[in-house]
């Protein structure tokens, strides 16, 4: 994947907390345990990578952190070397994304695109949706329309979980702001009164909405090099075959039965969220086939088997 070096990071669409020491550790949330990056993966293991949490899905207080160190993130990325640098070339990866779904959303469903800013946090963060710290991975909150990740979650997926590969950052940011489209367009909505008045297929319709949100993502992925930074630069210049092909391989990493089984356990379908790694390849493949997030209809009668 080549960044185009001209083109202008907006960090307006980032809230980093970072400096600020998140939430602090006494807030509740899901612990992440002795072990540094071990710890971590245990409860990632258990939340399942890449979740969209309602205002019940997390605990401890809500509210929002104050914001932290927005200036010097924005300092640090107009230096020349801020392409090489982790934070500032995902500011670059969420540009790109809401730079399409601008255009996109309003082309395809017709609705307004309402920009979400991504929360940088280090060990612990409040949300509207309560309190989390980093053992949740990434996530979105629909209560404060907000990304939200710690980034050593990327030193998770390349060392623990086998996935280390850069495209996997920018597929990670699309999946989670594809529940942000979900939410827009009511989709989310829609399902969790579905799963209400069927509790019994809870799961299923999780994983249906999980599964959109990864060809979302391949659809970001396929219009990726048209996106830019408003004033006429690209922000890619180039997604490769290989580059795809690590968005698929964290894709079968991160899949509800190969993270059962690094878990110790044996693959119980009956408890699936996510999708099993076949299917969320399947999706991300559609979307970025297709190009077109019309074609991401995982809930259409018989669109997920």
């Amino acid at each position: 994947m080549e960044l185009n070096e001209n083109a202008r990071i907006d960090t307006s669409q980032i809230d980093d907390q970072r400096s600020s020491g998140g939430a602090g550790g006494g807030i509740g949330g899901l612990p992440i345990g002795g072990g540094g990056l071990a710890g971590i993966v245990v409860t990632v293991l258990i939340a399942l990578v890449g979740g969209y949490f309602g205002v019940n899905n997390l605990t401890g207080d809500g509210g929002s952190a104050q914001n932290g160190g927005d200036t010097q993130l924005a300092q640090k990325c107009s230096q020349s070397d801020a392409r090489e640098q982790l934070d500032c070339r995902n500011v670059l990866f969420v540009n790109s994304i809401q730079d399409y779904w601008a255009d996109a959303l309003p082309a395809n469903f017709g609705e307004p695109y309402q920009p979400a800013k991504t929360v940088l946090f280090s060990k612990a963060v409040r949300t509207e949706c309560g309190a989390a710290d980093s053992g949740v991975g990434p996530f979105y909150c629909p209560a404060d329309d907000r990304v939200y990740i710690d980034l050593t979650f990327y030193r998770v997926l390349a060392e623990q979980l086998g996935a280390p590969g850069e495209f996997a950052q920018p597929y990670v940011l699309a999946h989670e702001y594809g529940h942000h489209v979900q939410d827009l367009l009511g989709t989310e909505a829609s399902m969790r009164r579905a799963q209400q008045r069927d509790p019994g297929s809870a799961n299923e319709l999780s994983v249906k909405l999980e599964l959109q949100a990864d060809c979302y993502a391949g659809a970001w992925a396929k219009n990726a090099t048209g996106t830019d930074d408003g004033s006429g630069q690209k922000i890619i210049k180039s997604i490769s075959e290989q580059d795809i092909q690590e968005g698929l391989d964290t894709a079968a990493k991160i899949g509800d039965d190969a993270l059962q089984r690094r878990g110790g356990g044996g693959v119980n379908p009956a408890e699936f969220t996510h999708g099993t790694s076949a299917q969320r390849q399947e999706w991300f493949t559609n979307g970025y086939e297709s190009g077109s997030p019309k074609d991401c209809d995982t809930f259409a009668a018989g669109a997920v088997s």
